[in-house]
């Protein structure tokens, strides 16, 4: 019987069945290889900490932004006449005392005629009086005429007085001229004359010429609805957000609730008073208004940015070192803004989550 082909078979089939050292400690190595973020990475994570919050609740309304009622200025014509220079335009910002239009008046030029008239007036009265005194200190008039005279002068200096203080409520400029004056520094939001334009009181607009605002601080106005009422209350933070600027919000809290419905919408107002820190909110932008309510019950919060969603779970990434971060799963119960209240039988208050570029690590976790 020929050995040889048995031997052969039975030593390739050795050679087949074992491995060399150099091969088996590298796949070890391979298979004891640890899970380690690189310093690079770590650069690009944020961390936060778990934390056991009273839950807010969130009452969204619809909302217009407005003036601020309280340094708003509504300016009208003092007198009838023609406007002669305007030196505004809608939305112009205007400073205290700035002239904003000159008028030239009829009504004026009778003020300043009368004025005249009685400074002439005054005049021959105080010499009227004069000579009244001498003749009666020669004997040649009686003590009644120096009295009459006296009168006589009084009158004329008070209807000096009284035109003098019409000139200088009209803020008059020259013969038949007065000026309107910004009362207040702030932007012109209404504006309801043109050059050229002749008016009287009579049929002057009811809004007046012009409206200026002081824009550096605004109001927010929310609609509340009968059935939100009890849900807003003095001092509640509120949250705005507007369609020009979707992605801004802008922080406020509830200052004033109107007693009263509006007869046509039937919604109670609500006040938010806001910093309008570059004028970027404008009077009549509609609003998204969201009013928080701190309850008393207490929930674990995360930013909500930092929970991740995959197969129909939801999940945090729990960071312990560069070598140890845990994938925990967890329930998302309320999203309030930016905060997440969760809840997960693995996770705890303090404990530090990831919360920027966590999905670079959940990848790497579940490769």
């Amino acid at each position: 019987m020929n050995r040889l082909p048995y031997f052969l078979l039975l030593t390739l089939g050795l050679g087949a069945c074992s491995k060399s050292p150099e091969t088996a400690n590298a796949e070890e190595t391979k298979t004891a290889k640890k899970f380690s973020l690189s310093d690079q990475t770590l650069k690009e994570l944020a961390f936060d900490t778990v934390r056991l919050e009273p839950v807010r609740s969130e009452q969204s309304f619809s909302g217009q932004v407005v003036t601020n009622g309280d340094k708003t200025a509504k300016i009208f014509p003092l007198v009838g006449g023609i406007v002669e220079k305007l030196n505004v335009e809608l939305g112009d910002h205007v400073t205290k005392g700035q002239v904003l239009a000159v008028v030239r008046s009829g009504e004026i030029a009778d003020v300043q005629n009368q004025n005249s008239t009685a400074g002439t007036d005054v005049a021959i009265a105080s010499k009227n009086l004069s000579v009244a005194e001498d003749q009666f200190k020669a004997g040649l008039a009686a003590e009644r005429d120096v009295v009459l005279a006296r009168e006589e002068l009084r009158k004329a200096q008070s209807n000096l007085g009284k035109t003098n203080k019409q000139l200088g409520i009209y803020g008059v400029s020259k013969d038949g001229y007065y000026t309107i004056n910004a009362p207040i520094s702030g932007f012109i939001t209404d504006k309801n004359v043109t050059q050229g334009m002749q008016y009287t009181n009579a049929n002057t607009d009811a809004d007046g010429f012009f409206t200026i605002a002081d824009l550096d601080q605004v109001w927010v106005l929310a609609n509340v609805f009968e059935a939100d009422i009890a849900n807003v209350k003095l001092g509640y933070q509120a949250d705005i957000t507007t369609l020009s600027y979707p992605d801004k919000h802008f922080k406020g809290v509830v200052d004033k609730v109107f007693n009263v419905l509006d007869p046509d919408s039937k919604a109670l107002k609500v006040r938010v008073r806001l910093q309008n820190p570059g004028y970027l909110l404008k009077p009549q932008m509609y609003a998204q208004v969201h009013i928080l309510n701190t309850e008393n019950q207490k929930e674990l919060a995360v930013p909500a940015n930092s929970v991740i969603f995959d197969k129909d779970q939801h999940f945090v990434l729990v960071y312990k070192s560069r070598t140890e971060v845990n994938t925990r799963p967890v329930t998302v119960t309320k999203t309030v803004g930016d905060i997440s209240y969760v809840s997960g039988p693995s996770l705890k208050a303090g404990d530090v989550i990831v919360t920027k570029n966590q999905l670079l690590v959940y990848d790497e976790l579940n490769d």
